[in-house]
């Protein structure tokens, strides 16, 4: 999504947040965070390709409200998302405006989204999956 983002808006600053799903746990895990500089100044677009449960998305959130961006200046940008993750994520951050292309009904035992579109980030680059649990948060923060 970053790609097409930085077509259309060529000056836009980029920050990524890197979350993963512990397979022990099943609990969200930040590994990952570089965020522009004055964040909070600017409205900022959270990319998330597919939001299942919605946990990897409001720990995500939870990290830009922890750096001083007002609520309602977050958008979540999501091509598809569950109605599980939709729900989670407007009951906790009801300020968030959610933005997404579909939402499917329900969730796997894996908490994969079904039927949804597999893993996007190997349908996109024509990989296998890997069973890591990988969820990467895309920022990007327009002044």
């Amino acid at each position: 999504m970053e790609p097409a983002l930085r077509a259309v808006c060529k000056d836009v600053r980029i920050g990524t947040i890197l979350i993963q799903t512990n397979q022990l746990t099943g609990e969200p895990e930040l590994h990952y965070l570089r965020l522009p500089k004055d964040i909070s100044d600017d409205h900022v677009i959270l990319m998330d390709c597919t939001v299942s449960t919605g946990a990897a998305a409001m720990m995500a959130v939870r990290v830009l409200l922890d750096h001083d961006v007002p609520e309602d200046k977050i958008f979540l940008l999501s091509l598809l998302m569950a109605e599980m993750g939709v729900h989670s994520v407007a009951y906790a951050f009801p300020r968030v405006k959610i933005i997404t292309t579909a939402v499917d009904k329900r969730v796997n035992d894996l908490f994969r989204i079904i039927p949804g579109i597999g893993n996007f980030g190997d349908r996109y680059f024509g990989t296998d999956a890997v069973p890591d649990g990988s969820d990467e948060e895309e920022v990007a923060s327009t002044g």
